[in-house]
């Protein structure tokens, strides 16, 4: 029984996984082609999220909606974490290209171990060990950060990147949270977003009024009449988005917070295929044997899981 509730998570994850590697190089080719703020793609996305949470749930499963009282404060520290996390994932996309902003985000691992022991007790192995050493040497080769003239080249896009991963092993602790609450992922997923889209709504407000000094809330409409835009942004939040963070925090139910995001690692693998289909972006060879690094933890890491 653990076995297949162990595989099943395995393959949620990784299915996850595959939809989500699609999120970067569309994120990257909206700010490209549209010049469209980080933080306006961040607050569209998530709201195009909650929307489709809300048309999903009133098909399927109204009962979804409901929500303990008890749960409410709870859920708005997740949607608070879930706005910065997206808004710090949208800037280093546009600082780093989907690649690398991708494998940056997967420094989470690591993190996540670590506040998983301190604060869910979860016990390691050496297998496991390794696995994450070598999600945190590829994260390292795949973003240049080992050479120190990158940290003077691009310096910003590495701490955006860095601080994706630490809020993305915040994101899956209090995924993990969730479900030790009884609550729903499918719940959890709705009230998250709508929470998250709430908070990117003052941060764009207070971007326009403080740091860009435009009219506030001038930038929510920048994509103004056009229609491809439009659709393509509502795309991006209603499929990969809502289907990775969907099925990603389903994972969580049936495997570990680590091992799910361990799992996840996989994604800049795809990501890298999709950035050089779709907007001719190449890596590296350093780059490229990082991916392979993180591609062989997972692996370490599932072939143990089954023995």
């Amino acid at each position: 029984m653990q076995k297949s509730t162990s595989s099943r998570g395995f393959i949620i994850a990784l299915t996850a996984t595959i939809i989500w590697s699609t999120t970067g190089p569309l994120i990257s080719y909206l700010s490209k082609t549209y010049s469209l703020p980080s933080l306006v793609l961040a607050f569209w996305r998530d709201l195009f999220v909650a929307f489709g949470m809300v048309v999903g749930l009133l098909v399927f499963s109204r009962k979804l909606f409901a929500l303990d009282r008890q749960h409410w404060g709870f859920m708005v520290l997740y949607g608070f974490s879930l706005a910065v996390f997206n808004s710090m994932w949208t800037f280093s996309v546009q600082y780093n290209g989907a690649a690398v902003a991708t494998v940056l985000a997967f420094s989470s691992p690591a993190m996540t171990a670590v506040l998983s022991y301190l604060i869910f007790k979860e016990r390691f192995n050496s297998v496991k060990i390794i696995s994450i050493a070598l999600s945190f040497i590829g994260t390292i080769l795949v973003a240049g950060a080992a050479d120190p003239a990158a940290w003077k080249l691009n310096p910003l896009g590495i701490i955006f990147g860095l601080l994706t991963g630490l809020l993305f092993a915040v994101y899956n602790l209090q995924g993990k949270a969730a479900g030790d609450r009884d609550i729903d992922s499918w719940t959890a997923l709705l009230y998250s977003f709508a929470s998250a889209t709430f908070f990117l709504f003052f941060f764009n407000l207070g971007s326009d009024l403080f740091i860009t000094r435009q009219p506030a809330l001038s930038n929510l409409m920048w994509l103004g009449n056009s229609l491809p835009g439009w659709g393509l942004l509502f795309f991006l939040g209603v499929a990969p988005t809502l289907g990775g963070f969907g099925l990603y925090t389903l994972s969580i139910r049936y495997l570990s917070p680590t091992i799910s995001n361990l799992v996840a690692t996989l994604e800049p693998v795809f990501t890298a295929v999709w950035s050089y289909m779709f907007l001719s972006e190449l890596m590296t060879g350093v780059q490229f044997g990082g991916s392979l690094l993180l591609l062989l933890g997972v692996i370490l890491l599932r072939t143990a899981d089954r023995s």
